[in-house]
C-alpha cells in the first residue's frame, strides 16, 4: 500500500475511488484532488473477495467513518462484466446509505493516463471476443478542455475490428491494453509501415484507482454526476449469458 498522507483539512472532499474494469482491482482514498493512498488487490479478478475490505482498511487508516466519505469514484466499464457489477453495487449502496454523490469514470479513460508524454496518438485496446475489441481514440492536447493527462478522447468506447480501428487511426499510433495480446495480427494488419504500431509495455495496461480519482475529480469539478438510481456498468455488449437469454425469450437488447 502506498501512503501519500499530507495535514488533512477539513474543507476538502473525502473521496474514495474504485477500480474494477481490468484484471487487477485497486482502490484510492483522497481529499480533494491530493491522493492520500491507494491499495492494490492482491491477486487478479479477485475483486468480490477483496473491494469490501480494501475500501473499509484504506478509510479507517485515515480515520474515516463511512459517513464521512462525500464521494465516490468508480471505473465505469468497458471492461470486467463481474467487476463493474460489484463496483457499482458498492457506489449505489454508499449512495443511498450516506447521500454521498457518484462520479462514474469511462474505464478507456483510466488506462490512457498510463500513456508515456512522448505519444501523440492512443488507442486503448480491450479484448471483446468474437474478433471484436472494445476501443477508444485519443490525440494529445494539453488545453484546458482536455481530460486530466492531457488526453482528449475523440472516438469510442466503441466495438469494433481491431484492423479497421487502427487502419482509420492517425500515425504513428501507440497501443495500450490487454486486447494487444489477442489482437496483435489484426491491429498489425491496419498499418502499412511496422513502426506506424507502438506498443506500449504490460505495465501500462493495468488501470489503477490513482487515475479513477484524478479523472474522477476533474469531472467532479464540471459537475458531472451519477443518477445512481439509474447507475448501470457501461458494458457496450451484453454479458453472453445474457444475450443467451434475450435470444431464448425474443428479446432483440444487445446492449445495456
Amino acid at each position: 500500500m502506498t501512503d501519500l498522507r499530507p495535514n488533512p483539512s477539513p474543507n476538502l472532499v473525502r473521496i474514495v475511488a474504485i477500480e474494477t474494469s481490468g484484471r487487477m482491482g485497486s482502490v484510492a482514498v483522497g481529499f480533494g484532488p491530493q491522493l492520500l493512498a491507494e491499495k492494490q488487490f492482491t491477486a487478479g479478478m479477485n475483486h468480490a473477495i477483496e473491494l469490501m475490505p480494501t475500501l473499509r482498511d484504506l478509510t479507517l487508516a485515515q480515520g474515516w467513518q463511512p459517513r464521512q466519505i462525500q464521494h465516490v469514484y468508480l471505473s465505469i466499464g468497458p471492461g470486467s462484466f463481474t467487476g463493474l457489477r460489484i463496483a457499482v453495487m458498492v457506489a449505489r449502496s454508499l449512495a443511498q446509505a450516506i447521500g454521498c454523490l457518484v462520479v462514474a469514470v469511462p474505464a478507456l479513460d483510466v488506462l490512457a493516463a498510463n500513456a508515456p508524454a512522448e505519444a501523440s496518438h492512443l488507442a486503448v485496446i480491450l479484448d471483446a471476443k468474437r474478433g471484436q475489441v472494445y476501443a477508444a481514440r485519443y490525440r494529445r492536447d494539453e488545453s484546458a478542455a482536455a481530460d486530466a493527462g492531457g488526453w482528449q478522447c475523440t472516438t469510442g468506447p466503441i466495438l469494433t475490428s481491431p484492423e479497421e480501428f487502427v487502419r482509420q487511426s492517425p500515425k504513428p499510433l501507440y497501443v495500450l491494453g490487454e486486447g494487444v495480446d489477442y489482437h496483435r495480427a489484426a491491429l498489425r494488419a491496419g498499418v502499412d509501415a511496422d513502426e506506424d504500431l507502438i506498443e506500449l509495455g504490460r505495465e501500462t495496461w493495468i488501470a489503477r484507482a490513482t487515475a479513477v480519482h484524478q479523472l474522477g475529480w476533474a469531472m467532479a469539478g464540471r459537475g458531472i454526476f451519477a443518477d445512481v438510481t439509474s447507475l448501470v456498468p457501461l458494458y457496450i455488449r451484453l454479458p453472453e449469458a445474457q444475450e443467451l437469454w434475450n435470444r431464448r425469450h425474443g428479446s432483440s437488447a444487445n446492449a445495456l
